[in-house]
């Protein structure tokens, strides 16, 4: 699977193997299991981060990742998304720190 990453107007694409998906689900449920205890997002606390939300804090994580040339914590935090979100096509983010701006489109 792919999920394509759009930074400010820099396009990459992240690849996601299936395995990744399906062997990773535990790490998967430990994150929202850590965000079900709520969440700084921006300025903003969150008490019960919505599915939306949680793509968001997650889609800062693939920023950190992408920044920093951390491949492995990108893709895993893709195959999260995807996890979660099936049908997410794209993540559009900013480099302008209100992880609140991001966006995920969906086919």
């Amino acid at each position: 699977m792919i999920l394509k990453i759009f930074v400010d107007e820099h396009e990459q694409d992240i690849h996601v193997p299936d395995e990744i998906i399906t062997d990773a689900r535990e790490y998967f449920d430990m994150i929202d299991k850590d965000m079900d205890q709520g969440y700084q997002m921006s300025r903003s606390w969150i008490e019960k981060p919505d599915l939306m939300q949680r793509c968001q804090i997650v889609g800062d994580r693939i920023l950190t990742a992408l920044e920093t040339g951390n491949k492995e914590t990108g893709t895993l935090m893709a195959g999260y998304i995807l996890s979660r979100v099936p049908n997410a096509y794209a993540l559009h983010l900013n480099t302008e720190g209100d992880m609140t701006l991001y966006d995920l489109e969906t086919r």
